[in-house]
């Protein structure tokens, strides 16, 4: 009876997990479109991101603060953990993200991002050699393949070279955050290193925005979305910047956090593919961009290339923590 009980509540557990999981990859997948809107209405991807990284590292602060109550000395001890995490982890990958929805497809930007885990493995492999397994290569191979397709090359299409390395860099700053959320011996809780890296972020975007390393340009006028495949509708400039910072980055970092310890790292990161999904299904609904065949060919098997390259990870990197969020 007990082990039925037991049974029982870890189906629940699996399941609610999963719920969270999906709630969490929803989240982070609309930022590219509510992202694009503000930049088509003048805004520049810097000011997009620096005002969603604020909103959320505001909102973060508060649970930041109460999980390193009585432990700050953890703060000093990893400082060049969280100063790596806040300015490469999540301040470049969103900030290249965004610079790559101003060009191109936000679905195929995300797509491009996702094959972060494949340039972990080469990592690891050219660092610390540690060789891959033969499933890891097949997934990379699968993935390289899906990406040429995605990217439309072999049609002879326009590809937009600055988009693409811009998603590139975005990929390398998500490798960054895999390789850091790794380590197991800095004793800082998940939110903390988040609000922390988030509150970094913020005022690093913001002193290179005065220094005018940052091109920095935004308005308070209304900015326009298609809210589904043929009507059009104009909200106020606050509308996207909430739902970016609260609902993209605060609420969704929540809830990845969440749902990594219910379901563990692994069946985390499987579920958070689903980030691609969302962010193509929210691109289509506020923007009109919906890829072509071989593009969307193309991302099926970057998915598929990158479940297989996880599927070929050792067992001793199940406790990492799910793929980053942009």
């Amino acid at each position: 009876m007990e082990q039925f009980v037991n049974d029982t509540r870890a189906r629940s557990r699996v399941g609610a997990g999963l719920l969270v999981a999906l709630g969490a990859a929803f989240s982070f997948g609309m930022s590219g479109a509510w992202a694009r809107g503000l930049i088509d209405a003048g805004w520049t991807p810097g000011a997009a991101v620096t005002a969603r990284i604020w909103v959320a590292a505001l909102i973060l602060l508060v649970p930041t603060v109460l999980a390193l109550r009585g432990r700050w000395a953890l703060l000093r001890r990893n400082a060049g953990m969280i100063v790596a995490y806040g300015l490469l982890a999540v301040t470049a990958t969103q900030l290249f993200y965004f610079q790559a929805v101003a060009v191109m497809d936000v679905g195929i930007a995300l797509l491009i991002e996702y094959t972060a885990p494949v340039a972990v493995v080469l990592w690891l492999w050219l660092r610390r050699g540690e060789k891959p397994t033969g499933r890891s290569i097949l997934g990379a191979v699968i993935a390289f393949v899906g990406l040429v397709l995605m990217l439309d090359i072999l049609t002879g299409a326009r590809v937009d070279a600055g988009g693409i390395l811009w998603a590139l860099g975005a990929m390398v700053g998500a490798a960054t955050y895999f390789v850091l959320s790794a380590r197991e011996d800095t004793g800082l809780p998940p939110i903390a290193l988040a609000g922390a890296g988030l509150l970094l972020g913020a005022l690093g975007l913001t002193a290179a925005g005065a220094v005018g390393v940052l091109p920095m340009a935004w308005n308070f006028d209304d900015v326009a979305y298609r809210f589904g495949p043929v009507s059009e509708m104009t909200v106020p400039w606050f509308v996207p910047v909430l739902a970016i910072g609260l609902l993209a980055t605060a609420l969704a970092y929540v809830l990845g956090i969440a749902s990594t310890r219910m379901l563990g790292s692994r069946l985390a990161s499987f579920v958070a593919l689903a980030e691609v999904i969302a962010a193509m299904l929210f691109g289509w609904l506020l923007l009109g961009q919906l890829p072509g065949p071989i593009q969307l060919l193309g991302g099926v098997l970057v998915m598929a290339g990158v479940v297989i390259v996880k599927l070929g990870e050792p067992a001793v990197q199940e406790e990492q923590v799910a793929p980053v969020p942009v």
